[in-house]
Order: structure tokens, then C-alpha cells, then sequence
């Protein structure tokens, strides 16, 4: 049976035009960050945790915020594609999640762009009308016109994204400069009243609010993280950025050091206006004030020139709400371009405009949900549900990047590398796990509107997208597979990477032995090599000589044992032979090694090192080791521990059953403190049924472990020894001893990995 799958139709190809600098992204996220979120989020979050709880939530969002948009920053740096955290789930989780990702990306930035439209025009028409005209805005005729204007502020951006990128960029700046020297103005003022008059610092009495608690400010910071997520639109610019390598990591850390600092300010000015200690809580506990307005009556008592404090607030607002609406609709047009461009979505949401090159497709959808959202929703739950998506959404981020750096940091060009990996994305995902717990205190609304729009999204890939989208080059692709119609999965599973046709047989003898002795199903996987200039739809063409190579270990193995046997293509090797072991369930690996590996980087070679780090499974790797090779004296090298007494196993196996003979030895070199007991090690393991006897034990004297093996070894037919337990990172300072021995040994060598249960399982589904 053959799974190739359908090749012919390829991503669509659209070219966005490449002209942003590091100045115009930044301003990008900066625009979408210090936007009205900060003004709403003061105004919800003081009644409910107090001035100090204010202060922390703001501080403690902008660290959550640090962690992911440093995941964000170096899966950036790796892949500068529109799309974001859809392609880094794409890569990292395979097609399904990448969907998944992309849509709530695609909806997370779309509400959060009808929410800052909502903010501009409550703020605009407050102004309007309060200090203007002099009326009260209460009623259901307000309710309809800041509805009608918000809309109107939606199809006005919209129409500016339609302009272009760079029409984006440049109309963004302007707007976020703007934003910015109203806002820290604002800030600045406070700090210096703050300096200035020291007693209202008692403002800050009761931290947390007369009903505030410790366990409140998780819903708070989850509604208002909204306003921490302008690291994401940024990512979404990787098509249009020059050098984006360096500039989006950039862009993306210093946007969120400098609105963290801007937020901070901003909520101290708001708590020491007042003159008097309680005023402020008096205001903003006032549920008959919208949450602009409490922050507008805030400033108007930080700066008692008259109509200064309100003109002030209501532009730094209007430019706030205006640069991060444009950066939203922007982010979430590129989301849905992307989800088009792979066909995850029809083929039409990549279409781009002849003339100015923009999305347009995609940007009208994305309209659609803006004004819908934009006409149905208010503030609070607007603020909520953005920020549940967000976080759905930064979620997967952390532990892509977590994935891809472990499963192929060896494959991708990084601009910018996390340090004290991989604490950071850790330390982010039990934060927005803890955040999006406490939105549901705060909006109920929120998660449903979430729930719903996930699911409708997996329902739309299953039925839709899953059997249309083609492959890219980063992905794993079965190009033939064969399952054998007597095979039990419940057998214990053998998988043996199948090399070219001339080495084939070199596995052929040592693996019948091996299948035999844990009367094992076996799969035979070949690894289709394709060189890099050639495209990923001729890959079938590269399935011969795989073929071959199957068929002749078939031809020996097949009479005696269940043969599966599959075709897999993959830039990686390794990361192609891993996901083999793990799709067919392995418990055993069998690969063959053909000595010292030309890079010094390298143990044992680019594909078994990864393979022997990583694999969930057991691992045999066979060196010289094919013909009719008797082997009757086996020596075994041990230092105790499961690979050792892996070792013994194999070795028990390979020996010659009538005629064999197994030395299990160890080295002292008179330098350790406690000798190892080989001889209580190996009893142990006989007494309880893990090994077979009998065993000869041995130690030797020497001044060099390697040396001391080596001489041992010219004795034996065969060498049968333990990998290194250490990472690779740790292998980089310095050769392992089992490592140098199989590189200096010219005796046919096994070498061994065993894995735990519980590393096994983790290897397997993490």
C-alpha cells in the first residue's frame, strides 16, 4: 500500500514586498502595545486589586511578556515568514496544530483590533460630546454612536492596510510616535509628582484595595494582557522586514522593555493623582464610570490645569487606540494570508493586489470579523476574549520552541538563541496556563467565544483543509508504506534503518538474531535522500535505490518474521528516522555505523548522535559487523547503570549459543573513591532474572580507561558497549569514553542505548 502523498499542487507563491526597517516593526509592536489596553486595563483593574495590585499586574505581565517574546524572537530569527506562530507550529507540530495556531491567530488579532476600535471611539466621543458640547454620554444613543464611529475607525484602517506595507509601516510610526510622547508624558508627569509631593505615596494604602486579594491579579493580568502582545505582529512581518534575522528579535525585546516601563509609569500617575488618600479608589470604584473615563478623571487631577488633563488623555488615547488598531488588522490579514498561501485555507486568501501587493482576500475576511466583533462586543469582554486567544495562542508558541530547538537546532540558521533555554518557555506556559484561569473570573464570555471559535477551527481542518494542504520542506513525508497483514502491534517492535543496497546485508545477520530472540515484528525504514536544490513534489523520484535496499533485507528477513516496511523523506535524517520510531511504536532500533565521522562535531556521525540523544526507544548501532561473522569471545566494557546492563543483553544475544563467551570488564585506574563492584553488579542482575549466565567479570589495571580497553580488546571477536548518558552539549567540551573507544576501535563494535521507562515516555509524546 502507498501513502505518498498528493504533491502536484504546490503552496501558493505570493511575494510580499520587502521594505520595512527596524524602526517601522518596532513601532509596529510598540503601536499594538501601548494602545488604549493600558488605559481600559487601569480603569478595570484598580477596583478589583488596588493601587499596588495595579502596579504588579502591569510589572508582572511585562516578565510573562519578556518570556514568550524571546520564544517568539528566536523562532523569528529561524523562520522570517509571514504567518508567525502558525509556521512555528507548522514545523514544530505538523499540519494539524499549525491550523490551529494560525486561526486563533488569525481571530486573536482581529478582536483585538475591534476592541482598540471600540476605545477610540468611546474616547472620541466622551470627548466629543462631554467636553465639547457639554452633554452626558449615557444612554442608548451613545451606545449607538460609539458603536457607529468604531466601525467607521475600522474601515478607515482597513483601507490603510489595503494601501501596503510600507503605506502600513510609515502611517503606523507616525501614529505610534504620537502615542508615544502623549503617553509618556503622562507617565513622566507622574513620576515627577511623585518625586515632588512623596506623601501621596499613601495612595498606594491598601495595596490590594479594601476587597483586593493576591489570587485576583491573575484575572486581572489576564484581561489586560492584551496589552502585552505586540511582540506577535511583529513575527507576522518576517516577508516584509530587511535583514528580519536580526531586526525582528530586536524589535520584538526591546518593544517589550520599553512598554513595560511606559505601563508602569502610566498606572503610578493614575494612583498618586489624587490629593487626597481614597479619592482615587472612590473613582475608579464607581461602576457607573466607563473604565476610559475613570482613567480620564485620574490625569484630570494629576494635571489641575483646566481641560489639560482630559485633552491630554483623549489624544494620547485616539493615538494609542489608532496605531494599535492599524497594527491588528495588519497582524491578522497576515495570519490568514499565510493559512491561504499553504492552502490551509482556499487558495484566494493568498491573492494579492497587482498594484499594491497587499493580501487583499485575506484583509477582506479579516474585515469582516473586525466589524462584526466590533459591533457586538464591548471593552471588557472584547479585552477578555483577545486575551484568552493570546494566550491559546503563546501556549503553543513556548512549546514549539521548546520542540524545534531540541528536535532540530541543527537544521535552522538562528538570528537569536534564548538563553537559560529552555527555563524561559517554561516558566511562561505555567504563567498563562495560571493567567487564563483567572479570565474565567473575569469573563465567562471570554472562554466560550474561544472555545467555539477553536473548535469550529478543527472542525474546518478536518473536513476541509487536512486532505488539501501540500508539503513544505521542513516537513516529514511517507512517500511509500507497506504494512505487513500478519503483523501484531502488540509484539514487541523492531524498526531497522535500511541504508543503500550495498550495506543493507550488514544489518541482515546480527538483525535476524536480534528479531529472533524478542520474537519481534519488524519494520524496515529507508530515509529517501534528496539534495537540497531539488523540490519537494520530485521526491518520489529519489524512492529507488530505497526500494532496493528494502527488498534485499526482505528477501532474508521476510519468511522468518511480520515485515512492515516504509519510505520516508525528510531534510534531516535523523529527525526522519525518529519520527519513524515513534509513529510505529518502536521499543528497538537497529542502525548500522561505518566508523569516525569526518566533522569533529560529531561522536559518532550528523545522524546517530541526534538519534542516540533523542530516541524513545532502545538503540543498536552495528559496527563491522556483517558477513557470516562468528562471535565467540565477546568483551563487554561496564560502568554500571542501564546501558550496561543493556550491554550484557546483546551481547547475549550475538554470542555464539554453544561456543560463546562473555567478559563484562571494567577499569581501575586508582583515582576513584569507590571502585565499581562489576562483579556484584553483574550477580545482581543474574540473581534477579534480568541476565542470563554465565558471565566472566574482570578488572583491569590502568592509568587510561580507553587504552586500558583498547589493549583488552584486541583478544575478543567482539566489542559490545554502553553510549554516553551525557547531552550533546556536554559532549561538545569533551569526547565520552564509550565514544572514543568505538572511534579508535578496529574490532567489529556494538554500541548500545538503553531508555527508561519514564525518559522513554517523555522522549515519545513531549
Amino acid at each position: 500500500m502507498s501513502d505518498a502523498p498528493n504533491t502536484s499542487d504546490s503552496p501558493v507563491s505570493a511575494e510580499l514586498s520587502r521594505d520595512l526597517t527596524l524602526f517601522h516593526v518596532m513601532m509596529m509592536g510598540l503601536g499594538m502595545m501601548i494602545g488604549a489596553g493600558v488605559f481600559v486595563g487601569i480603569g478595570l483593574t484598580m477596583p478589583k486589586v488596588g493601587p499596588g495590585g495595579l502596579l504588579l499586574t502591569f510589572a508582572l505581565n511585562g516578565v510573562i511578556a519578556v518570556f514568550t517574546a524571546m520564544s517568539f524572537a528566536e523562532l523569528s530569527s529561524a523562520i522570517p515568514r509571514a504567518g508567525g506562530a502558525y509556521n512555528f507550529a507548522r514545523i514544530g507540530f505538523g499540519r494539524g496544530a499549525s491550523f490551529v495556531a494560525g486561526w486563533m491567530e488569525w481571530f486573536a488579532s482581529s478582536l483585538a483590533g475591534a476592541f482598540y476600535a471600540i476605545v477610540f471611539a468611546r474616547a472620541t466621543v466622551d470627548f466629543v460630546v462631554q467636553f465639547i458640547l457639554n452633554m452626558e454620554t449615557s444612554g442608548l444613543v451613545a451606545s449607538i454612536t460609539v458603536k457607529v464611529v468604531a466601525l467607521a475607525a475600522a474601515g478607515v484602517f482597513i483601507y490603510i492596510n489595503y494601501r501596503g506595507s510600507s503605506e502600513t509601516g510609515k502611517i503606523g510610526a507616525i501614529f505610534t510616535v504620537a502615542q508615544m510622547l502623549f503617553v509618556l508624558s503622562i507617565g513622566i508627569v507622574g513620576l515627577i509628582v511623585a518625586i515632588v509631593n512623596p506623601e501621596r505615596m499613601e495612595n498606594f494604602q491598601p495595596f490590594l484595595g479594601t476587597d483586593g486579594n493576591w489570587w485576583g491579579l491573575l484575572g486581572t493580568m489576564g484581561v489586560i494582557y492584551v496589552a502585552f502582545e505586540g511582540f506577535e505582529v511583529i513575527a507576522q512581518a518576517g516577508d516584509e522586514t530587511i535583514d528580519p534575522k536580526r531586526n525582528i528579535p530586536k524589535a520584538m525585546l526591546y518593544s517589550v522593555a520599553i512598554v513595560t516601563v511606559t505601563y508602569v509609569l502610566v498606572a503610578l500617575a493614575s494612583v498618586i493623582a489624587f490629593r487626597e488618600p481614597g479619592a482615587g479608589m472612590e473613582l475608579f470604584g464607581d461602576p457607573n464610570i466607563t473604565p476610559t473615563a475613570k482613567f480620564t478623571g485620574a490625569i484630570t487631577n494629576l494635571i489641575p490645569i483646566p481641560g489639560a488633563g482630559w485633552l491630554l488623555v483623549t489624544f494620547a488615547i485616539i493615538a494609542s487606540s489608532t496605531s494599535a488598531l492599524n497594527a491588528t488588522i495588519y497582524s491578522a490579514t497576515r495570519a490568514s494570508f499565510a493559512l491561504g498561501r499553504d492552502r490551509m485555507l482556499p487558495a484566494f486568501f493568498a491573492k494579492l493586489s497587482a498594484t499594491r501587493k497587499t493580501p487583499y482576500i485575506a484583509l477582506a475576511f479579516t474585515a469582516v470579523i473586525v466589524l462584526t466583533a466590533a459591533a457586538f462586543l464591548n471593552e471588557h469582554h472584547g479585552a477578555a476574549t483577545a486575551s484568552i486567544m493570546f494566550l491559546f495562542l503563546f501556549f503553543v508558541v513556548n512549546l514549539c520552541v521548546i520542540r524545534i530547538r531540541v528536535n532540530m537546532g541543527d537544521e535552522l540558521e538562528y538570528g537569536f538563541i534564548m538563553p537559560l533555554f529552555p527555563l524561559f518557555p517554561i516558566i511562561a506556559i505555567i504563567c498563562q496556563i495560571a493567567l487564563g484561569w483567572g479570565i474565567m473570573s473575569e469573563s465567562i464570555v471570554a472562554w466560550i467565544i474561544g472555545a467555539a471559535w477553536v473548535l469550529t477551527g478543527v472542525c474546518v481542518y478536518m473536513f476541509y483543509s487536512r486532505s488539501r494542504v501540500p508539503a513544505v520542506d521542513h516537513e516529514i513525508q511517507v512517500l511509500h508504506k507497506q504494512t505487513a497483514p500478519d503483523a501484531d502491534s502488540g509484539k514487541y517492535g523492531i524498526t531497522v534503518a535500511v541504508g543503500n543496497p550495498a550495506n543493507a546485508l550488514e544489518l541482515v545477520q546480527n538483525t535476524y538474531k536480534l528479531c529472533g530472540a524478542k520474537e519481534a515484528r519488524v519494520d524496515l525504514l529507508h530515509m529517501v535522500t534528496v539534495p537540497d536544490q531539488v523540490p519537494l513534489s520530485d521526491a518520489a523520484e529519489y524512492m529507488q535505490e530505497g526500494k532496493e535496499s528494502i527488498m534485499e533485507t526482505m528477501l532474508y528477513l521476510g519468511p522468518l518474521f511480520p515485515i512492515s516496511s516504509h519510505l520516508r523523506y525528510c531534510r534531516s535524517v535523523a529527525r526522519g528516522i525518529l519520527s519513524g520510531v515513534r509513529d510505529n511504536r518502536a521499543d528497538m532500533l537497529i542502525m548500522g555505523w561505518h566508523g569516525r565521522p569526518k566533522a569533529r562535531a560529531f561522536n559518532l556521525g550528523s545522524t546517530i548522535d541526534p538519534i542516540i540523544e533523542r530516541a524513545p526507544c532502545n538503540v543498536v548501532v552495528l559496527k563491522g559487523c556483517g558477513g557470516n561473522q562468528v562471535f565467540k569471545r565477546v568483551l563487554v566494557p561496564l560502568a554500571g547503570g542501564l546501558n550496561g546492563l543493556f550491554a550484557l543483553e546483546i551481547a547475549k544475544i550475538l554470542t555464539h549459543p554453544e561456543e560463546g563467551e562473555i567478559t563484562a570488564v571494567t577499569v581501575d585506574t586508582g583515582r576513584r573513591r569507590k571502585k565499581f563492584d562489576i562483579e556484584a553488579f553483574v550477580d545482581a542482575n543474574i540473581q534477579s532474572g534480568k541476565l542470563e549466565g554465565p558471565i566472566k567479570t574482570k578488572t583491569i589495571q590502568a592509568d587510561d580507561i580507553v587504552e586500558g580497553i583498547l589493549t583488552e580488546a584486541a583478544d575478543y571477536d567482539l566489542v559490545v558497549m554502553g553510549c554516553t548518558r551525557e547531552p550533546l552539549v556536554s559532549q561538545i567540551v569533551h569526547t565520552p569514553i564509550p565514544e572514543t573507544i568505538a572511534q579508535r576501535c578496529d574490532k567489529p563494535l556494538v554500541m548500545v542505548k538503553a531508555s527508561g521507562r519514564i525518559r522513554s515516555w517523555i522522549k515519545r509524546w513531549v
